[in-house]
């Protein structure tokens, strides 16, 4: 056909259904569905009736807010649209007036479809094709961002937006259905609270948020008139942009000039808000947690995000759990303590700088609850920015892989993509003792000790025909020690015997139940399938996390109970429910008196009394005196420091803190407690300030730490052959011990350590005479034990 013959079709198409709209118009407001049913018959459009009857109703995706504990501090916004819904009361009568007078002059008078302004743009669009009117009502542009909404695939989405006489009268019929259960000023909210404004902005909070930093409440006449004039044609009328600002000018003040006419605004408002300068700048909401403003704050937001994606409760996988994270418009109360936090980051601060290779991390959990109160670390949590030094592992180096510092989004203390986690040495020794306890042996249980220890273990290449041969610190830690002093001097020699006694698989049950991921794949293998072999594992060789660790002590601290860390305290949904999801999920791990028990004897490495025994040592004995509170906790190092760890526990807080090189993790220098310990000592006793000092609770009896005491028979000055049997006799196990001197013949059996009674089956160490004593004053008797 050629052009002008269209032309003349059209135009004759366009002619009569012009005479039809004419001629329906006035019926219409009495009959709209009979009106609306024959123009679709004479557009050509699918039947008007075989349309749903209803409109489905969506809400347009929101933002999501987190706040902190306090529920006040906001931490982040997620988002896909930039959108927040706002009652109209909140919305600046400015606001309302300008939309109306840039886009349906007749909102208030028509029944949701305006045929004549239909019909007027019909005839002029048919026209010149530069000089295109609109013909839809507000009513209509709001059942179109409806449909969109509802749209569960892309074609839907292209079918409810596509300019098309079937999508036209679909729009119509919607329209008025919405006309007739609304009110006027209901579908002038919606309407608002949905509409694209640009740069991101989906509603009149976004825009107002974007464009001016204020509440839409207090829009001007010239503010609510340049956002009015830009839903039209967001991009078009950008003021941001060279060759949208000119237009958005020209808009903005054409809409004041409609407000003038319509008698929204006085001829000195209009004129006033005329002369207004437009801005060209916006400032647009930081979309994640890579725009937290404090980026100290960034791994706990890292840490929330990555927690939402990995529950079911938000949908079927991490796709659709991110897009309800997104479009939700959910306000979460957070688990994150401001106050907790910035103590955290300031005492790190104090010791170690962000752009150093080591990381020093630190965690907080609340027992009894699992709220994870503070994540902090040496570091600013965003995305390498090109400036990272390169990796200080040379294999690294030499492929110009960049390191984590001063920048990086890993989940450097809470484990996730491949961050496994650290190797943190000693503070597993607590599982060995829950294991111990729980298995019937007493906190006082003795083990004669040396420097180095031959186990039953299996290692390669080890010792002595490949054993597992573990060594202590001090040549000087050797002798008797107890789960008081044993933990409290941290003494290898004492936990990987009380281990084999225990069962290596049962410490590692213990482990788990107390929250302990194996996230490397050789831990995983070494815990689901050889777990009676690894008799390392109480020395804390496999990978952990601070957040780990941190909640595994809080669950001593939590009476046996092992609550799942969570970073949330109350999730509330946009219409006000409040979801259960992130509240505490508690279990009972262990029984309240081994629980206690444990911790009694926890409080030794930390310089804190022991209720129920003596601690005689202790590795960060000053941590008490600084917090000023009762505590327990551990200290833990790896073989030649390559990491260095320390836990401090209260009644209500632990603080877990690791000092590593993510980087490079098997590096050839030494770690230093000096930077750790300090930074977690100060750290809680900062959380602490103000609190009631809180004892802890003691076990309901006295035999978990004493056991059943037996006494020790006594002897002459026998042989040390025949002491042992007696004493072995009696149930207990007796072994060759330290001299000292006495009245009895030299290497004749003088006497036991422990004298009197001890546990059953326990330990008992035969005493060797070394003559009586020489010209020296006084008998001599061996050093205490760290």
């Amino acid at each position: 056909m050629r052009g002008r013959d269209h032309h003349f079709v059209t135009n004759v198409t366009s002619l009569l259904i012009c005479g039809l709209l004419a001629g329906i118009a006035v019926a219409a407001a009495a009959f709209p569905a009979v009106a609306m049913s024959g123009l679709a018959a004479k557009a050509g459009s699918e039947g008007f009736a075989s349309l749903p009857s209803e409109l489905k109703q969506a809400t347009a995706p929101q933002l999501t807010r987190v706040f902190a504990a306090d529920n006040k501090t906001p931490v982040a916004v997620f988002y896909d649209e930039f959108r927040s819904e706002v009652p109209l009361k909140d919305i600046s009568v400015n606001m309302q007036n300008a939309i109306v007078a840039a886009e349906d002059h007749e909102f208030y008078t028509h029944n949701g479809v305006d045929l004549k302004g239909a019909a007027r743009a019909m005839v002029n669009n048919s026209g010149k094709q530069n000089s295109k009117q609109g013909a839809s009502t507000l009513t209509m542009q709001l059942v179109r961002m409806s449909l969109s909404y509802t749209a569960t695939s892309p074609q839907e989405v292209v079918d409810a937006t596509k300019d098309t006489p079937a999508r036209k009268i679909a729009e119509m019929k919607y329209a008025m259905q919405i006309e007739k259960k609304l009110t006027k000023q209901q579908i002038l909210e919606r309407y608002l609270n949905a509409a694209p404004f640009g740069n991101g902005a989906y509603g009149v909070y976004a825009a107002s948020q974007v464009y001016f930093r204020k509440p839409p409440k207090d829009l001007t006449i010239a503010e609510a008139a340049l956002l009015a004039g830009m839903v039209k044609a967001p991009t078009g009328f950008d003021p941001t942009t060279t060759i949208g600002y000119p237009k958005a000018l020209d808009r903005r003040n054409w809409v004041i000039g409609n407000m003038r006419d319509l008698g929204y605004a006085t001829p000195q408002e209009a004129t006033d808000a005329i002369a207004v300068k437009l801005g060209h700048t916006t400032q647009r909401t930081g979309n994640g947690c890579a725009a937290v403003k404090n980026n100290s704050w960034g791994f706990f937001c890292d840490y929330f995000y990555r927690w939402w994606l990995s529950r079911p409760e938000f949908g079927r996988n991490p796709y659709d759990r991110e897009r309800r994270l997104k479009s939700g418009g959910y306000t979460i109360q957070s688990s994150l303590d401001i106050k907790a936090q910035a103590a955290a980051r300031e005492n790190i601060a104090d010791r170690i700088g962000v752009k150093d290779r080591d990381a020093l991390l630190l965690a907080a959990v609340q027992p009894g609850t699992g709220r994870v109160r503070a994540l902090a670390a040496n570091r600013r949590f965003k995305l390498d920015d090109g400036h990272n030094k390169l990796s200080s592992d040379p294999a690294k180096a030499d492929k110009n892989i960049r390191g984590s510092y001063p920048n990086t989004t890993n989940p450097l203390l809470t484990g996730g993509g491949d961050i496994t986690g650290y190797q943190a040495g000693s503070v597993f020794k607590m599982f060995t003792m829950v294991a111990a306890l729980e298995n019937g042996f007493p906190l006082a249980y003795p083990i004669n000790t040396t420097y180095r220890y031959k186990s039953s273990y299996r290692d390669s290449p080890g010792c002595g025909g490949g054993f597992y041969c573990p060594s202590n610190a001090s040549k000087s830690e050797k002798g008797p020690y107890n789960m008081w002093t044993g933990f409290g001097s941290s003494v290898n020699t004492y936990f990987v015997p009380l281990e084999e006694k225990v069962g290596a698989e049962k410490v590692v049950d213990v482990a788990q139940r107390f929250g302990v991921q194996f996230r490397a794949p050789n831990d995983e293998e070494m815990a689901t399938k050889y777990a009676e072999d690894w008799g390392a594992f109480t020395l804390g060789v496999s990978a952990s996390t601070p957040l780990d660790m941190a909640n595994a002590y809080a669950t001593l601290a939590g009476d046996g109970k092992y609550c799942t860390p969570t970073p949330v305290q109350q999730i509330t949904t946009l219409t006000g429910e409040k979801l259960d999801v992130g509240k505490p999920n508690c279990r009972q791990v262990t029984k309240p008196d081994v629980a206690r028990a444990a911790l009694d004897a926890a409080r030794c490495p930390v310089g804190d009394s022991a209720q129920l025994g003596g601690c005689h040592g202790s590795t960060a004995g000053g941590a008490r005196g600084i917090v000023g509170h009762p505590i327990f906790g551990k200290t833990g190092t790896t073989d030649n420091d390559k990491t260095a760890s320390l836990i401090v526990g209260t009644s209500s807080m632990v603080v877990a803190g690791y000092l590593v090189n993510p980087d490079y993790q098997n590096h050839p220098y030494r770690l230093s407690h000096d930077v750790v310990n300090p930074a977690v000592e100060y750290t809680l006793r900062d959380i602490m300030k103000g609190k009631a000092r809180v004892q802890f609770k003691r076990p309901s009896g006295n035999k978990i730490a004493q056991g059943e005491q037996r006494s020790i028979p006594g002897f002459g000055c026998i042989s040390v052959a025949d002491a042992i049997a007696k004493v072995e006799g009696a149930g207990f196990t007796a072994t060759p011990g330290t001299e000292v001197e006495s009245d009895c013949p030299k290497g004749q059996a003088a006497g036991t350590e422990p004298s009197g009674r001890t546990i059953k089956n326990g330990f008992v160490s035969i005493q060797i005479s070394k003559g009586k004593p020489g010209a020296k004053p006084g008998p001599s008797t061996p050093a205490a034990p760290r």
